[in-house]
């Protein structure tokens, strides 16, 4: 699993003596520097996570939510390594939709088993029409085909035009990470997929 922590923002509080910039206490910022390369894959995650910062599962966990609530980290999620799991074929479908549908069919888009993301984006015209993008993965590019195919027939008559991006490789495939402070070991990075 891996924890996605937002970009850092000042959190309200008035004891900025013990706070960094980040908003975040000496206890949650050796939680997130001991979780963001992922957490351990073990029947008590949190528990393992207390161990290695010194205090109990629960207090982890509570923190973390706290942490989530303010907006200092926005996600816990697993990230699977579809390559891995034989998913070799992963193309970007950006999508000319008309904007008084997209709304409504990005959403029906998203609920496709197969779509791992699906969001709504500004056109740049003239060299740029897409407005909606979702991501397929498949065993094969026929595959990922035929998924396009699926979505292509839901978004009818609202869909102007297509394009499959297919990665060609993956560059870096980690979250956003905290800077390493005096004493701490921490790496910048984001999830990079190269589409040519």
């Amino acid at each position: 699993m891996s924890v996605s922590t937002c970009p850092s923002r000042p959190a309200p509080n008035s004891d900025e003596q013990n706070h960094d910039a980040s908003g975040l206490d000496a206890q949650d910022r050796a939680i997130v520097l001991a979780t963001q390369a992922g957490l351990p894959l073990v029947p008590e995650p949190w528990e393992a996570v207390g161990r290695e910062v010194g205090m109990s599962g629960e207090e982890v966990l509570s923190r973390m939510q706290r942490m989530q609530a303010r907006g200092v980290i926005r996600r816990v999620a697993a990230v699977p390594n579809h390559y891995r799991l034989g998913y070799v074929a992963n193309g970007m479908t950006v999508w000319d939709v008309d904007d008084t549908h997209v709304a409504r069919l990005g959403r029906e888009v998203a609920a496709i088993e197969g779509v791992s993301h699906c969001y709504r984006r500004p056109r740049h015209l003239p060299h740029w029409p897409y407005n909606l993008f979702a991501m397929l993965h498949g065993r094969s590019f026929g595959e990922v085909e035929h998924q396009a195919e699926a979505i292509r027939e839901l978004l009818g008559e609202a869909c102007r035009d297509y394009r499959i991006l297919y990665s060609s490789r993956i560059l870096k495939k980690t979250g956003l990470r905290l800077a390493a402070g005096p004493g701490d070991s921490g790496t910048h990075g984001k999830d990079i997929e190269r589409r040519d």
